[in-house]
């Protein structure tokens, strides 16, 4: 713990300044700069104060792994109002943070406070639980860039994790802390070097929790076998396995390299007239779950027709991706099963700008109009919804217009947010995520605005922490140093 620790304070001494505003020292972010923002001023203020104290700076992360620093000395932060994850936003309300976690919430007169404890004010800004994404990509970049295939078959794996570094740290400035990341799509296991990386502090990012290769029914994926010539011997996408002894080996093949979920695809183009098929059969399904299930791990099936939605909740996945052909039937039985829905309505769109002239905020294309069917009607029948984006098919860093989509689509702004947060937790299986409460994880986000009355205000993040570590502060934000009440 120390190492890594003492490893992060050489990295970040190494690009500190001192912030002409505030005075503090800052650390400037060594990557290059983001196709969004990135002026990234990454700055682990935590950790640079720690370091002014005199004080080691220690590691913290949740489950006794490699972290980052997380703050030796006490934070307060008071932005104008507060969202916790529940209810409405609490307008006064301050947050104390130390050694990692949350240790109060609520109106900074009513907490008692250590003497010298350092104070960051957030003024305009509403402070909320740092964002979840259950359906991420770092290891691909948009499609009207380099295609699919070409980045599997023609992008060196060291290119594309070199890209990946600064999709996590695009990703973070969004506010986007904790990510689902579903498949390397080519890259095998390159998701679990990348999260160790960021959990020791080497580049910043949002917490990862990785499904390694994937799993596909033999000669059931891309690049599809139809498209070259039979001799030729090419990357594939994800792990091909039939039958139940090599799902269930793949599965522990993929644990045993550092897999925190298992995805599988229980459908793809593979029709004869390339519709899209169940590729496994129930008892390949159920095989695969078994196995993920008995280690501790969940299970996530990329689905988009019925007939293999279906076939994925009988076999007893946590959660359905993608899901636009969904029956009402079907979606009963994800309620009756409490199988989760992570809906991805984001990636239409992009597909529909990048290969079918559709305009953003123009009329939808036909699969557009399949996903807007069925995230209604799971809403409506009650089936557990969780924000995922399928970011990677579009710029990462811009995770925040599947938040978008859910509230044009029916979801109200502060429900759009639980499903980014506080459900979205529940679907990881993790408490001490998605929420502002004590001994949760110091996850906090400010944005310009208030996002529960509107949820564009998530474009305009001006704050960003992350296990206690301060990754993104605003110019204009004012730090120091108080006296404890």
């Amino acid at each position: 713990m120390q190492t890594c620790g003492k490893r992060f304070a050489m990295m970040a001494a190494s690009h500190l300044y001192n912030d002409k505003k505030t005075g503090m020292p800052t650390w400037t972010n060594p990557l290059s700069p983001s196709r969004r923002s990135l002026r990234t001023a990454v700055a682990p203020i935590a950790l640079a104060l720690a370091l002014a104290a005199g004080a080691p700076a220690q590691a913290q992360s949740p489950a006794g792994a490699p972290g980052t620093a997380a703050a030796a000395q006490p934070l307060l932060l008071t932005p104008d109002r507060v969202w916790t994850g529940d209810g409405a936003a609490h307008p006064g309300w301050s947050v104390l943070v130390a050694r990692g976690r949350v240790q109060a919430v609520g109106p900074a007169q009513s907490m008692t406070l250590p003497a010298g404890i350092a104070r960051i004010a957030l003024p305009g800004k509403t402070l909320i639980p740092g964002l979840i994404d259950l359906h991420s990509h770092v290891l691909l970049h948009p499609y009207n860039e380099t295609t699919w295939d070409d980045q599997v078959i023609k992008e060196a794996p060291a290119y594309r994790v070199a890209l990946a570094v600064r999709h996590a740290a695009d990703t973070l400035q969004a506010g986007f802390t904790t990510l689902r990341d579903l498949g390397t799509e080519g890259a095998g296991y390159a998701d679990v070097g990348i999260r160790r990386a960021i959990d020791e502090g080497q580049v910043p990012g949002p917490r990862l929790l990785v499904a390694t290769r994937a799993i596909v029914a033999s000669a059931s994926y891309g690049p599809a076998e139809r498209s070259y010539r039979p001799d030729m011997d090419i990357p594939y996408g994800a792990q091909q396995a039939t039958g139940t002894d090599e799902v269930t080996r793949a599965v522990r093949e993929q644990a045993a390299h550092g897999a925190d979920w298992i995805k599988f695809y229980a459908d793809y183009r593979t029709g004869v007239d390339g519709s899209t098929r169940p590729t496994f059969t129930l008892e390949e399904m159920k095989a695969i779950v078994a196995a993920a299930h008995v280690s501790g791990r969940k299970v996530a099936a990329h689905a988009s027709s019925d007939d293999a939605i279906r076939l994925a909740v009988l076999a007893g996945v946590d959660t359905i991706e993608h899901g636009y052909g969904a029956s009402e039937a079907t979606f009963r039985l994800m309620v009756e099963r409490g199988t989760a829905y992570v809906p991805t309505l984001t990636a239409p769109e992009a597909i529909g700008e990048y290969f079918q002239k559709h305009v953003r905020g123009g009329a939808p294309t036909p699969a557009m109009q399949q996903a807007e069917r069925a995230f209604r009607l799971a809403r409506r029948l009650g089936v557990t919804i969780g924000n995922g984006s399928d970011v990677g098919v579009f710029a990462h860093g811009t995770n925040e217009r599947e938040l978008e989509w859910l509230v044009r689509l029916g979801m109200r702004p502060a429900e759009a947010l639980r499903a980014a947060t506080v459900v979205a937790a529940g679907i990881l299986g993790r408490p001490d995520l998605g929420a502002i409460r004590p001994e949760a994880l110091a996850d906090l986000v400010a944005v310009d605005g208030d996002p529960t009355a509107d949820i564009a205000a998530l474009r305009r993040v001006g704050f960003v922490m992350k296990g206690g570590v301060v990754f993104r502060q605003p110019p204009t934000g004012e730090t120091g140093a108080g006296n404890g009440q």
